[in-house]
Protein backbone atom coordinates (compact mmCIF):
# COMPACT_ATOMS: atom_id res chain seq x y z
CA UNK A 1 0.00 0.00 0.00
CA UNK A 2 1.78 3.45 -0.78
CA UNK A 3 0.78 6.38 1.75
CA UNK A 4 1.19 9.69 1.14
CA UNK A 5 1.54 13.16 2.85
CA UNK A 6 0.81 15.94 0.61
CA UNK A 7 3.05 19.01 1.11
CA UNK A 8 1.37 22.27 -0.07
CA UNK A 9 -2.25 20.68 -0.59
CA UNK A 10 -4.35 23.10 -1.00
CA UNK A 11 -7.74 22.17 -0.91
CA UNK A 12 -7.15 18.89 -1.87
CA UNK A 13 -6.66 18.35 -5.43
CA UNK A 14 -3.24 16.30 -5.96
CA UNK A 15 -4.81 14.52 -2.64
CA UNK A 16 -8.26 13.69 -4.22
CA UNK A 17 -6.35 12.39 -7.87
CA UNK A 18 -4.14 9.90 -5.42
CA UNK A 19 -6.80 8.82 -3.83
CA UNK A 20 -8.85 8.06 -7.33
CA UNK A 21 -5.45 6.02 -7.97
CA UNK A 22 -6.04 3.83 -4.49
CA UNK A 23 -3.42 6.15 -2.75
CA UNK A 24 -3.97 6.31 1.26
CA UNK A 25 -3.11 9.77 1.88
CA UNK A 26 -2.90 10.56 5.55
CA UNK A 27 -2.47 14.37 5.75
CA UNK A 28 -1.73 17.28 4.05
CA UNK A 29 0.04 20.63 4.91
CA UNK A 30 -0.32 24.22 3.73
CA UNK A 31 -0.26 27.58 5.48
CA UNK A 32 -3.63 28.52 4.13
CA UNK A 33 -6.16 27.85 6.44
CA UNK A 34 -8.88 28.65 4.33
CA UNK A 35 -7.85 25.56 2.49
CA UNK A 36 -8.96 23.23 5.88
CA UNK A 37 -12.58 22.42 5.02
CA UNK A 38 -12.00 21.96 1.51
CA UNK A 39 -9.19 19.47 1.99
CA UNK A 40 -11.27 17.31 4.94
CA UNK A 41 -14.28 17.64 4.08
CA UNK A 42 -13.90 16.25 0.41
CA UNK A 43 -10.84 13.68 1.50
CA UNK A 44 -10.68 12.01 4.59
CA UNK A 45 -7.24 12.93 5.98
CA UNK A 46 -5.86 15.89 8.01
CA UNK A 47 -5.41 19.70 7.59
CA UNK A 48 -1.98 20.66 9.59
CA UNK A 49 -1.78 24.13 8.98
CA UNK A 50 1.92 25.07 9.51
CA UNK A 51 4.43 26.12 6.65
CA UNK A 52 6.15 23.67 5.48
CA UNK A 53 9.65 25.30 6.11
CA UNK A 54 9.00 24.55 9.89
CA UNK A 55 7.81 20.58 9.52
CA UNK A 56 10.35 18.35 10.98
CA UNK A 57 11.70 14.54 9.98
CA UNK A 58 9.77 12.65 13.14
CA UNK A 59 6.62 14.72 12.37
CA UNK A 60 6.58 13.83 9.02
CA UNK A 61 7.31 10.08 9.82
CA UNK A 62 4.79 9.37 12.22
CA UNK A 63 2.34 9.83 9.52
CA UNK A 64 3.58 6.74 7.61
CA UNK A 65 2.21 3.36 9.23
CA UNK A 66 4.94 0.10 9.21
CA UNK A 67 4.81 -1.69 5.62
CA UNK A 68 3.72 0.85 3.60
CA UNK A 69 5.40 2.56 0.64
CA UNK A 70 6.19 6.36 1.02
CA UNK A 71 5.12 9.12 -0.64
CA UNK A 72 6.06 12.71 -0.14
CA UNK A 73 4.30 15.23 -2.78
CA UNK A 74 5.42 18.31 -2.57
CA UNK A 75 4.13 20.82 -4.90
CA UNK A 76 5.37 24.52 -3.94
CA UNK A 77 3.56 27.48 -5.13
CA UNK A 78 4.10 28.27 -8.79
CA UNK A 79 4.53 31.99 -8.37
CA UNK A 80 8.03 32.57 -8.50
CA UNK A 81 8.54 30.66 -11.74
CA UNK A 82 5.64 31.62 -13.38
CA UNK A 83 5.54 33.48 -17.10
CA UNK A 84 2.96 35.86 -15.25
CA UNK A 85 5.96 37.37 -13.55
CA UNK A 86 7.61 38.22 -16.77
CA UNK A 87 10.32 41.24 -15.97
CA UNK A 88 9.49 41.51 -12.45
CA UNK A 89 12.07 40.43 -9.66
CA UNK A 90 11.20 37.57 -8.21
CA UNK A 91 14.15 36.27 -6.54
CA UNK A 92 13.07 38.05 -3.16
CA UNK A 93 9.94 36.51 -3.01
CA UNK A 94 9.18 34.29 0.42
CA UNK A 95 8.39 31.61 -1.84
CA UNK A 96 11.56 30.29 -3.35
CA UNK A 97 12.95 28.62 -0.27
CA UNK A 98 9.91 26.37 0.34
CA UNK A 99 11.36 23.99 -2.61
CA UNK A 100 14.50 23.86 -0.63
CA UNK A 101 12.39 22.75 2.67
CA UNK A 102 10.63 20.27 0.44
CA UNK A 103 14.47 18.30 -0.74
CA UNK A 104 15.68 18.97 2.96
CA UNK A 105 12.49 16.82 4.34
CA UNK A 106 12.91 14.26 1.52
CA UNK A 107 16.98 14.08 2.57
CA UNK A 108 15.97 13.52 6.24
CA UNK A 109 13.57 11.52 5.81
CA UNK A 110 13.98 9.30 2.64
CA UNK A 111 10.42 8.03 1.37
CA UNK A 112 10.57 5.68 -1.17
CA UNK A 113 8.49 7.78 -3.65
CA UNK A 114 8.53 11.57 -4.59
CA UNK A 115 6.49 13.64 -6.68
CA UNK A 116 6.83 17.25 -7.20
CA UNK A 117 4.81 19.24 -10.06
CA UNK A 118 4.45 23.42 -11.10
CA UNK A 119 4.41 25.56 -14.09
CA UNK A 120 7.51 24.40 -17.07
CA UNK A 121 9.53 27.16 -16.61
CA UNK A 122 10.43 25.80 -13.06
CA UNK A 123 13.09 24.29 -15.06
CA UNK A 124 14.41 27.86 -15.70
CA UNK A 125 15.71 28.16 -12.30
CA UNK A 126 18.75 27.24 -10.59
CA UNK A 127 16.77 26.01 -7.71
CA UNK A 128 14.88 23.47 -9.64
CA UNK A 129 18.03 21.84 -10.94
CA UNK A 130 19.07 22.37 -7.26
CA UNK A 131 16.38 19.89 -6.29
CA UNK A 132 16.84 17.40 -8.59
CA UNK A 133 20.47 16.80 -7.78
CA UNK A 134 19.64 16.61 -4.24
CA UNK A 135 17.14 13.80 -5.62
CA UNK A 136 19.77 12.13 -7.41
CA UNK A 137 22.64 12.38 -4.51
CA UNK A 138 20.29 10.74 -2.32
CA UNK A 139 19.74 7.67 -4.52
CA UNK A 140 16.68 8.20 -6.56
CA UNK A 141 15.81 7.65 -9.89
CA UNK A 142 14.21 10.32 -11.85
CA UNK A 143 11.68 11.10 -14.32
CA UNK A 144 10.99 14.89 -15.12
CA UNK A 145 9.35 16.22 -18.32
CA UNK A 146 6.46 18.59 -19.48
CA UNK A 147 2.74 17.24 -19.17
CA UNK A 148 0.01 18.32 -21.82
CA UNK A 149 -3.27 18.04 -19.61
CA UNK A 150 -5.76 17.58 -22.63
CA UNK A 151 -3.67 14.30 -23.69
CA UNK A 152 -4.92 12.60 -20.45
CA UNK A 153 -8.38 13.78 -20.09
CA UNK A 154 -8.36 17.43 -18.13
CA UNK A 155 -10.48 19.23 -20.20
CA UNK A 156 -8.32 22.15 -20.03
CA UNK A 157 -5.38 23.47 -21.89
CA UNK A 158 -2.92 23.23 -19.27
CA UNK A 159 0.65 22.48 -19.67
CA UNK A 160 2.32 21.39 -16.01
CA UNK A 161 5.91 20.35 -15.39
CA UNK A 162 5.68 16.74 -13.07
CA UNK A 163 8.12 15.05 -11.72
CA UNK A 164 8.50 11.53 -10.48
CA UNK A 165 11.07 9.95 -8.38
CA UNK A 166 11.69 6.59 -6.90
CA UNK A 167 14.53 4.71 -4.70
CA UNK A 168 12.61 1.24 -6.11
CA UNK A 169 14.22 1.62 -10.00
CA UNK A 170 13.55 3.91 -12.89
CA UNK A 171 9.96 5.21 -13.05
CA UNK A 172 8.20 7.16 -16.18
CA UNK A 173 4.71 8.50 -16.19
CA UNK A 174 1.80 6.81 -17.68
CA UNK A 175 1.05 6.80 -21.19
CA UNK A 176 -0.88 9.40 -22.52
CA UNK A 177 -4.93 8.49 -22.33
CA UNK A 178 -6.28 11.06 -24.67
CA UNK A 179 -4.49 12.03 -27.71
CA UNK A 180 -6.63 13.35 -30.31
CA UNK A 181 -9.88 12.81 -28.25
CA UNK A 182 -9.50 15.34 -25.58
CA UNK A 183 -12.59 15.81 -23.18
CA UNK A 184 -13.84 19.48 -23.95
CA UNK A 185 -15.74 22.20 -22.20
CA UNK A 186 -18.92 20.73 -23.28
CA UNK A 187 -18.71 17.60 -22.34
CA UNK A 188 -17.81 19.13 -18.54
CA UNK A 189 -20.19 22.09 -17.93
CA UNK A 190 -23.14 21.51 -20.87
CA UNK A 191 -24.91 19.87 -18.33
CA UNK A 192 -25.47 22.60 -15.61
CA UNK A 193 -28.05 24.71 -15.27
CA UNK A 194 -28.24 28.03 -17.30
CA UNK A 195 -27.69 31.15 -14.74
CA UNK A 196 -27.56 34.69 -15.30
CA UNK A 197 -24.77 36.54 -14.79
CA UNK A 198 -24.74 37.58 -10.95
CA UNK A 199 -26.87 35.07 -9.99
CA UNK A 200 -26.35 31.83 -7.89
CA UNK A 201 -28.22 28.77 -8.38
CA UNK A 202 -30.38 28.15 -5.65
CA UNK A 203 -29.27 24.00 -5.74
CA UNK A 204 -25.50 25.12 -5.41
CA UNK A 205 -23.87 27.41 -3.85
CA UNK A 206 -20.52 27.15 -5.97
CA UNK A 207 -22.78 27.37 -9.21
CA UNK A 208 -22.31 31.33 -8.74
CA UNK A 209 -21.53 33.68 -11.64
CA UNK A 210 -19.87 36.79 -10.89
CA UNK A 211 -21.90 40.60 -12.02
CA UNK A 212 -20.65 41.99 -15.19
CA UNK A 213 -21.14 45.49 -15.45
CA UNK A 214 -23.38 47.17 -18.49
CA UNK A 215 -19.90 47.80 -20.83
CA UNK A 216 -18.61 44.66 -19.88
CA UNK A 217 -21.83 43.16 -20.32
CA UNK A 218 -22.11 44.82 -24.02
CA UNK A 219 -18.76 43.09 -24.52
CA UNK A 220 -19.75 39.27 -23.92
CA UNK A 221 -22.96 39.90 -26.03
CA UNK A 222 -20.19 40.96 -28.88
CA UNK A 223 -18.21 37.98 -28.24
CA UNK A 224 -17.64 34.90 -30.25
CA UNK A 225 -16.72 31.52 -28.92
CA UNK A 226 -12.91 31.16 -29.68
CA UNK A 227 -12.87 34.89 -30.94
CA UNK A 228 -11.59 37.85 -29.33
CA UNK A 229 -12.10 41.75 -28.75
CA UNK A 230 -11.29 42.34 -32.70
CA UNK A 231 -14.61 40.95 -33.21
CA UNK A 232 -16.23 44.15 -30.61
CA UNK A 233 -17.36 47.12 -32.08
CA UNK A 234 -14.55 49.96 -31.53
CA UNK A 235 -16.19 51.74 -28.72
CA UNK A 236 -15.76 48.83 -26.41
CA UNK A 237 -12.02 48.45 -27.45
CA UNK A 238 -9.86 49.67 -24.94
CA UNK A 239 -6.85 51.63 -24.81
CA UNK A 240 -4.70 48.32 -23.70
CA UNK A 241 -6.23 46.57 -26.05
CA UNK A 242 -4.92 48.80 -28.77
CA UNK A 243 -1.07 49.03 -27.42
CA UNK A 244 1.80 46.63 -28.42
CA UNK A 245 1.28 44.31 -25.47
CA UNK A 246 -2.68 43.84 -26.22
CA UNK A 247 -1.68 41.54 -29.15
CA UNK A 248 -0.17 38.95 -26.30
CA UNK A 249 -3.20 38.41 -24.76
CA UNK A 250 -6.60 38.66 -27.33
CA UNK A 251 -8.17 35.63 -25.55
CA UNK A 252 -8.71 38.36 -22.74
CA UNK A 253 -12.09 39.05 -22.44
CA UNK A 254 -13.08 35.86 -24.72
CA UNK A 255 -15.78 33.16 -24.70
CA UNK A 256 -14.59 29.57 -24.22
CA UNK A 257 -15.69 27.20 -27.19
CA UNK A 258 -17.74 24.29 -26.42
CA UNK A 259 -15.77 21.99 -29.06
CA UNK A 260 -12.40 22.35 -27.56
CA UNK A 261 -10.56 22.14 -23.67
CA UNK A 262 -10.95 25.14 -21.39
CA UNK A 263 -8.04 27.52 -21.46
CA UNK A 264 -5.67 27.44 -18.31
CA UNK A 265 -8.03 27.64 -14.78
CA UNK A 266 -6.20 30.68 -12.90
CA UNK A 267 -7.39 31.99 -9.14
CA UNK A 268 -9.15 34.49 -10.99
CA UNK A 269 -10.58 32.46 -13.49
CA UNK A 270 -14.30 33.55 -12.20
CA UNK A 271 -13.71 37.09 -14.01
CA UNK A 272 -14.72 37.51 -17.55
CA UNK A 273 -11.93 40.51 -18.18
CA UNK A 274 -8.96 37.82 -16.38
CA UNK A 275 -8.64 35.41 -19.67
CA UNK A 276 -10.66 33.61 -21.54
CA UNK A 277 -13.05 33.02 -19.33
CA UNK A 278 -16.51 33.84 -20.72
CA UNK A 279 -18.98 30.61 -21.26
CA UNK A 280 -19.59 29.54 -24.78
CA UNK A 281 -23.09 30.39 -24.90
CA UNK A 282 -24.70 31.99 -21.78
CA UNK A 283 -23.73 36.15 -21.59
CA UNK A 284 -21.47 35.60 -18.32
CA UNK A 285 -18.48 34.41 -16.83
CA UNK A 286 -17.92 31.05 -15.79
CA UNK A 287 -19.29 29.62 -12.83
CA UNK A 288 -17.36 28.67 -9.45
CA UNK A 289 -18.29 25.31 -10.42
CA UNK A 290 -17.81 25.41 -14.26
CA UNK A 291 -14.52 26.68 -13.32
CA UNK A 292 -13.43 23.60 -10.43
CA UNK A 293 -15.12 21.40 -12.60
CA UNK A 294 -13.00 22.39 -15.43
CA UNK A 295 -10.51 21.36 -12.79
CA UNK A 296 -11.26 17.86 -12.74
CA UNK A 297 -13.19 18.33 -9.10
CA UNK A 298 -16.24 16.07 -8.36
CA UNK A 299 -19.16 18.03 -9.02
CA UNK A 300 -19.69 17.76 -4.86
CA UNK A 301 -16.42 18.80 -4.15
CA UNK A 302 -17.39 21.44 -1.52
CA UNK A 303 -14.74 24.54 -0.28
CA UNK A 304 -16.44 26.15 2.30
CA UNK A 305 -18.98 24.83 4.56
CA UNK A 306 -22.77 25.69 3.49
CA UNK A 307 -23.21 28.10 6.10
CA UNK A 308 -20.64 30.27 5.73
CA UNK A 309 -21.45 31.46 1.85
CA UNK A 310 -18.88 31.77 -1.23
CA UNK A 311 -15.99 34.31 -1.24
CA UNK A 312 -15.15 34.83 -5.33
CA UNK A 313 -11.74 35.33 -4.24
CA UNK A 314 -11.00 32.63 -1.70
CA UNK A 315 -12.92 29.83 -3.68
CA UNK A 316 -11.08 31.02 -6.87
CA UNK A 317 -7.60 31.02 -5.21
CA UNK A 318 -7.94 27.28 -4.16
CA UNK A 319 -9.45 26.13 -7.59
CA UNK A 320 -6.82 27.64 -9.71
CA UNK A 321 -3.67 27.32 -7.06
CA UNK A 322 -4.99 23.30 -7.02
CA UNK A 323 -3.06 20.56 -8.72
CA UNK A 324 -5.51 19.19 -11.26
CA UNK A 325 -7.32 16.38 -9.87
CA UNK A 326 -7.29 14.34 -13.51
CA UNK A 327 -3.66 15.05 -12.97
CA UNK A 328 -3.09 13.76 -9.22
CA UNK A 329 -4.68 10.86 -10.48
CA UNK A 330 -2.59 10.16 -13.32
CA UNK A 331 0.63 10.67 -11.13
CA UNK A 332 -1.00 7.98 -8.66
CA UNK A 333 -1.87 5.61 -11.41
CA UNK A 334 1.97 5.85 -12.60
CA UNK A 335 3.00 5.06 -8.83
CA UNK A 336 0.97 2.27 -8.80
CA UNK A 337 2.09 0.52 -12.24
CA UNK A 338 5.78 1.06 -11.00
CA UNK A 339 5.44 -0.62 -7.62
CA UNK A 340 3.81 -2.91 -9.41
CA UNK A 341 6.52 -3.58 -11.86
CA UNK A 342 9.01 -3.60 -8.99
CA UNK A 343 6.73 -5.39 -6.54
CA UNK A 344 8.82 -3.95 -3.75
CA UNK A 345 7.94 -3.54 0.07
CA UNK A 346 10.45 -1.43 2.06
CA UNK A 347 11.74 -3.55 5.46
CA UNK A 348 14.18 -1.85 6.98
CA UNK A 349 13.57 2.05 7.46
CA UNK A 350 17.05 2.37 9.47
CA UNK A 351 18.79 1.43 6.29
CA UNK A 352 16.79 3.01 3.98
CA UNK A 353 16.82 0.12 1.72
CA UNK A 354 14.06 -1.92 0.26
CA UNK A 355 13.93 -5.67 -0.57
CA UNK A 356 12.76 -7.08 -3.89
CA UNK A 357 11.53 -10.23 -3.88
CA UNK A 358 12.75 -12.87 -5.95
Amino acid sequence: MIEAVDLFCGAGGLTAGLREAGIRVRAGYDIEGACRHAYEFNNGATFVEKDVGGVEKNELDGWYTDGSVRLLAGCAPCQPFSTYNQGRDTTKDDKWPLLGAFARLIKESQPELVTMENVPDVTKHAIYHEFVATLKSEGYFVSAGRVACADYGLPQQRRRHVLLASKLGPISIIPPTHVGQPKTVWDTISHLPAIESGECHPDDPLHKASKLNDRNMRRMRASKPGGTWKDWPADLVTDCHNRSSGSTYIGVYGRMEWKKPGPTMTTLCYGYGNGRFGHPKQDRAISLREAALLQGFPENYEFAPQSAGINFRNVGRMIGNAVPVRLGEVIGLSFQAHLEEHRTVPVDRTRHEVEIPV
